[in-house]
């Protein structure tokens, strides 16, 4: 069984952003793959259980950017 969850990440400006998110939720235990479009700042994250969105937000904090939505 996979879950999915979306999320918004803001001040993201360019592929090195988007790099540095996907690496550190990538960490989160149970994340099997993660996506990051910069346009809309959309972050999707699949996982092997239900993700926690506090874990999620500590990991775009760690990357420097903000979690602005779906947490």
């Amino acid at each position: 069984m996979t879950a999915t969850a979306t999320f918004t990440v803001s001040g993201m400006t360019c592929g090195h952003c988007v790099a540095s998110v996907e690496e550190e939720v990538s960490e989160i235990p149970g994340v099997t793959d993660v996506e990051v479009e910069l346009e809309s700042g959309r972050l999707v994250v699949v996982s092997s259980d239900p993700v926690d969105p506090a874990a999620v937000r500590a990991a775009v904090d760690e990357a420097g950017y903000t979690l602005t939505s779906g947490a």
